[in-house]
């Protein structure tokens, strides 16, 4: 008997780092959820990797509305009967707005998007995953170097990101009793269209702007899937990808 397809879910899929996972696991074989504010950036990502109607559902969603992450997952397992992993990626920054310059709305709609909404991911991940049969799934957050490493004027963003660790710690601890393996992939300086001035130049710890390396963000996607391919009684709960060259590791 043949083995059921794994099912997916991406946040974040039309764009950068979510669009290349989303393509990397619907060419190995999921059955795939793509998540997103624009619907014709996931239908773009769906096109580009080829895959069918059968293999991939389109769900445009606002993940700071616990009401619309509801739907996603209520759709996604409507169509495909299951949930096996839960890529929380989707996220957002301030742009390098002073801290002392940052607009109370700026912060929260940073907070809402990078933890909030990657809480309400969890929270409707946990409710499939423990339920169904065979029991359990994976989770896996996208930290980002930002998680332990903050460039310049960016406290929102790195502040979500340091706490994203706190969740996903939470959850590998939570999810322990009901076969929930929860990890987490810190990325730098993979190639997206949000990185790409990067090349150019982007501000220092010291004050100057000078350019950094850059990665191939397929290596990000091999990495996720690496990770999403491990049996549930093994888990990666940290992982850094990142461009070899770039200045994260050092002193300034």
């Amino acid at each position: 008997m043949q083995a059921p397809h794994k099912v997916a879910i991406i946040t974040g899929a039309g764009t950068g780092v979510g669009k290349a996972v989303a393509i990397a696991f619907l060419k190995e074989g999921y059955r795939v959820a793509l998540a997103g504010r624009r619907k014709e950036l996931l239908e773009q990502t769906v096109a580009e990797a080829g895959a069918t109607a059968a293999q991939a559902l389109v769900v445009p969603t606002d993940i700071r509305n616990p009401a619309s992450v509801r739907a996603l997952f209520e759709k996604t397992k409507e169509a495909f009967g299951r949930l096996d992993v839960l890529f929380n990626n989707a996220g957002t920054s301030a742009g390098g707005v002073l801290l002392e310059d940052l607009s109370y709305e700026q912060w929260q709609a940073v907070v809402e998007t990078n933890l909030t909404g990657a809480f309400l991911c969890t929270q409707e991940a946990f409710k499939i995953m423990k339920s169904q049969e065979p029991r359990g799934g994976r989770i896996i957050n996208n930290g980002s170097v930002s998680a332990y490493a903050p460039r310049p004027n960016s406290a929102p963003y790195t502040a979500t990101k340091h706490a994203i660790t706190g969740l996903t710690k939470s959850t590998a601890l939570d999810g322990r009793k009901y076969d929930i393996a929860c990890g987490q992939i810190d990325i730098g300086n993979a190639l997206t269209e949000m990185t790409a001035r990067m090349v150019q130049g982007v501000p220092q710890a010291n004050g100057t702007v000078a350019p950094e390396p850059v990665m191939d963000v397929q290596h990000v996607a091999n990495a996720v899937l690496h990770m999403a391919s491990l049996p549930l009684d093994a888990n990666v709960l940290f992982m850094t990808v990142m461009a070899t060259k770039m200045p994260l590791v050092g002193r300034g």
